[in-house]
């Protein structure tokens, strides 16, 4: 079973890095899918390796001087970091009042497949729609913090939501949609995993779980970078498309699996 959370990590985190939307949107529903553990321990598992997958990624992006408007970043990072942490309670207070994990399990499957449904039609039809360049600091720390609540609660670190809404609002290229979307994924999964370990809500996983997908991430992160040095804007979108669409059929899959079991 290591072996399989080590190939889902580090293919995640691969795929993750060259289309920007971390790999937390595909690890947390293949593994919800195996039903393998609890909710909890997917989520925490999930964000730790989209972590070290997005700083690893940064930093490879940024020291090849990629493209990135730093103070637009920025904003929508420290927004985002704020986002982590409300995103957190906000998970932690449904699983607390519901008390049941399935049902948690399935109002994320069902978000995300909103979320990921609404990112695949934009992105078949973006060449058509008048996108925004916002500038204003207060609205992007605004933005930030939605992105960021999502991103934690549903525990994908960031996704396809990232992509778009940096895409529509600030009228970034994919590229560089990519390298802002793991840039601001960095600030809200650090906020995220901080607070996890200060209120002592750390689940239950096994360190070896947890240091396989790290590597994973890792590997990942590494190897994305390299191969989003060598490929066109058009090629990630269709990627992008094509991993939107299976990552919508697994979660379908998934809201029936945990509606199941309720």
């Amino acid at each position: 079973m290591i072996v399989v959370f080590f190939a889902v990590s580090l293919l995640a985190s691969i795929v993750g890095s060259i289309c920007g939307i971390g790999g937390g949107v595909i690890i947390k529903p293949v593994l919800d899918a195996m039903n393998v553990m609890s909710v909890s321990c997917i989520s925490f598992l999930s964000g730790c390796t989209v972590l070290t997958m997005s700083v690893v990624s940064v930093y490879k992006n940024m020291r090849a001087g990629k493209k990135l408007n730093l103070r637009i970043a920025t904003l929508l990072a420290v927004g985002a970091a704020v986002g982590g942490v409300a995103g957190k309670m906000m998970f932690v207070a449904v699983k607390t009042s519901v008390g049941n994990e399935n049902f948690v399990g399935m109002v994320q499957a069902i978000v995300l497949i909103g979320v990921t449904g609404i990112t695949f039609v934009y992105t078949i039809f973006k060449k058509k729609i008048h996108t925004l360049t916002l500038n204003n600091a207060a609205v992007c720390v605004i933005v930030g913090l939605v992105l960021g609540i999502m991103s934690s609660f549903l525990g994908i670190g960031g996704g396809p939501i990232n992509l778009m809404v940096l895409g529509f609002l600030f009228s970034m290229s994919t590229k560089e949609s990519a390298l802002a979307s793991l840039y601001i994924i960095v600030f809200s999964q650090v906020t995220s995993l901080v607070q996890t370990v200060v209120t002592g809500t750390i689940p239950p996983v096994q360190l070896s779980y947890l240091a396989v997908m790290v590597i994973g991430g890792l590997l990942g992160g590494t190897i994305g970078s390299r191969i989003n040095k060598k490929i066109e804007d058009e090629k990630v979108d269709k990627l992008f498309m094509a991993l939107m669409f299976i990552i919508i059929c697994i979660n379908i899959y998934n809201t029936y699996k945990f509606a199941v079991a309720l």
